[in-house]
């Protein structure tokens, strides 16, 4: 039978080919560290579990939600974007809530894109970013992924030479994989140009409040004057509030755009589950002191890799956000590609890294570590590393062995 069409514009998921090896392992004993998915080991607050148990099981809630969130939810977004970005937004024409940023990126993805239409996305980036278009019938133009100037005469070439003209931009800071921040002047640039062009500008803040420099907290693209006008900002739960299993994420910002994605969605879906909902409000109208806890985790955790992997011979960039680092393979593997060193540190050093080529074929030099083992393990993994590393040439010399005998 042949392939559904869809399906068919999706190459293989490179990390089940990781996850597989990894399962197999396990299986067999190994006790693998697991530093591959962004998955955060930190439970959810205390109070907003509370308020979950608080509101489950009573007649009401039970029932069908609303597809673009409570009234009270919306409203909880609202005032923490003005709190934190200094945005006013409309709870009622502005905010819609989804179910993570995933799934709000994916149905954007839906409600704009027509066949044929060029969008532009930064390689590497989240596998969504680009997939969630691909799906929905349109074709992607990579563009470079750091935040600087330089991005700018690439985003030209591209609205040059691409026909039909690109109809949007996708953007990711703090990004994922790369760890990269922007800066409020590139913000302004961006949506310059996005103007200049008339295209669309898609933002993912899913780690807004992942970040190790308390005097400079990332920015929104939505404090730019104008921004407005042309960008849609997704935002998550997920890590911010360790409720990743919980899938609550949002869209703010355009009214048409915002209004589109509600109505995909509610032919989609009727919500995230109410109780979800209220907790989730608890979360945003709540104390922070647990967002300042899980960001002095993360800081912990990110230094004991840093340091520890580097006495192992595999110097690690110092993220300024998020919960990943993005690391060049060590050059005596880099010939390897990310998908085969990905397997060999499972088999050779019992740990499971992301491959970069998952996040585009411009990651296929580098690998993705999540911070989401303590401090103990991340060591652990730094002396597994270090005794692969030092075997490392009969390990190599075996990998070539095989694949000639293949």
């Amino acid at each position: 039978m042949n392939e559904f069409h869809r399906i068919r514009r999706l190459p293989p998921y490179v990390f089940e080919q990781v996850n597989k090896i990894k399962a197999q392992a396990r299986a067999n004993g190994a006790d693998i560290i697991d530093l591959g998915m962004g998955n955060p080991d930190l439970p959810a607050p205390r109070h907003v579990i509370e308020k979950l148990v608080e509101t489950a099981g009573k007649p009401r809630t039970d029932r069908y939600s609303a597809s673009k969130g409570i009234g009270g939810l919306r409203r909880a977004q609202a005032a923490y974007y003005e709190r934190r970005f200094g945005v006013k937004l409309n709870p009622d024409t502005q905010v819609v809530a989804t179910l993570g940023s995933k799934e709000g990126f994916a149905n954007m993805a839906q409600a704009i894109t027509g066949p044929g239409d060029v969008v532009l996305v930064p390689n590497p980036s989240y596998p969504i970013h680009a997939f969630g278009f691909l799906m929905a019938g349109g074709v992607i133009r990579s563009v470079p992924a750091e935040p600087t100037p330089a991005m700018f005469p690439a985003l030209e070439r591209a609205i040059m030479h691409s026909v039909p003209k690109p109809i949007a931009l996708v953007v990711c800071y703090p990004s994922n994989p790369t760890a990269f921040v922007a800066g409020l002047d590139f913000y302004r640039d961006l949506v310059a140009f996005a103007k200049k062009h008339e295209i669309i500008l898609l933002s993912d803040l899913a780690y807004a409040e992942v970040y190790f420099d308390e005097a400079n907290p990332p920015p929104s693209v939505l404090q730019v004057p104008g921004a407005m006008d042309c960008t849609v900002e997704f935002t998550s739960m997920s890590k911010t509030f360790s409720m990743a299993g919980w899938r609550m994420g949002f869209a703010v910002g355009n009214e048409r755009l915002i209004a589109a994605l509600a109505r995909v969605k509610s032919y989609l879906d009727y919500g995230a589950y109410t109780p979800i909902q209220v907790a989730a409000t608890a979360a945003l109208n709540g104390p922070d002191d647990c967002i300042r806890e899980m960001r002095d985790v993360y800081r912990k955790r990110r230094d004991a890799l840093i340091e520890s992997f580097g006495k192992a011979g595999w110097d690690i960039p110092v993220p300024e956000a998020t919960m990943f680092a993005w690391v060049q393979i060590p050059e005596k593997f880099r010939h390897l590609g990310s998908v085969e060193f990905a397997k060999l540190l499972v088999e050779k050093a019992e740990v499971a890294v992301a491959p970069g080529l998952g996040f585009g074929e411009h990651g296929d030099e580098f690998v993705r570590l999540a911070i989401v083992e303590n401090e103990q393990r991340i060591r652990q993994a730094a002396r597994n590393l270090k005794k692969f590393f030092d075997g490392a040439d009969s390990t190599l010399h075996n990998v070539i062995g095989i694949k000639r005998a293949v």
